[in-house]
């Protein structure tokens, strides 16, 4: 790779990226971390505000736009593709963000990588040979909640169950198997970590009242919880 072209990847990927070290983008572009230095001050020289955060890496400053990116043909189909893949969730809410998102996007396509994208959008389809007729209009809030440590307030139906229950809840993950999505949370009615399939909440409330983040960490908890995919279709994880 050219030092101009590692140049514009660097900028795009500080632009997409909150902070990357310069051990990341040495990794990323096979390279070594002084040459990267020399990547960051040639960045500098051009004018292009990068910030130099000591001790955790680099940053673009606020506000700081970068020319639109041109998508290749590949990566264009990608995305249509994962749209297809988008609309198997079953939850309005990320759907329709999803589509608000790549209406976007493909408003930089070249005229000839959309028409193709377009005539390979008519060409997929995915089945899907499990699928419930339950939906969920949740998932966009609750990745809010978990990414912003928003108190949640639920009100949930565990599977072959018609009672409902109250829960005050902490967001902490989400995961996906078989076209559903699991919230994994600290459950204040239980006083420990709890699954709960998002399309069976039945009414759920963001609060605007802040938890302290508990590191949680999924791997940790699969490795303590092993993940059976049966149990976890019927009613979740290792929640009870």
């Amino acid at each position: 790779m050219s030092q101009l072209s590692r140049l514009i990847s660097i900028l795009t990927l500080l632009k997409s990226k909150r902070i990357l070290t310069a051990t990341e983008l040495a990794n990323k572009f096979d390279v070594s971390i002084r040459t990267i230095y020399r990547d960051i001050r040639k960045l500098e020289e051009s004018g292009v505000p990068v910030i130099t955060l000591e001790g955790r890496g680099y940053t673009l400053m606020d506000g700081y736009s970068v020319a639109p990116v041109q998508f290749t043909e590949k990566e264009a189909n990608a995305l249509i593709t994962a749209q297809h893949l988008v609309n198997q969730t079953q939850d309005s809410s990320f759907v329709e963000n999803f589509e608000e998102a790549l209406v976007k996007i493909k408003s930089v396509f070249k005229s000839s990588v959309l028409e193709k994208s377009e005539l390979l959008s008519n060409k997929i389809h995915v089945f899907d040979t499990q699928r419930e007729q339950i939906a969920s209009n949740a998932l966009s809030e609750i990745q809010l909640a978990i990414t912003n440590f928003y108190y949640t307030e639920i009100n949930y139906r565990k599977a072959n169950d018609t009672n409902i229950s109250f829960r005050k809840i902490e967001p902490c993950a989400i995961y996906s198997t078989n076209n559903k999505w699991i919230l994994i949370a600290w459950c204040h009615l239980r006083n420990d970590y709890r699954a709960f399939r998002i399309d069976r909440i039945q009414h759920f409330k963001i609060l605007s009242e802040t938890f302290e983040d508990r590191k949680f960490n999924l791997q940790t908890y699969f490795a303590s919880c092993p993940y059976d995919e049966k149990q976890a279709q019927s009613e979740l994880g290792c929640s009870k």
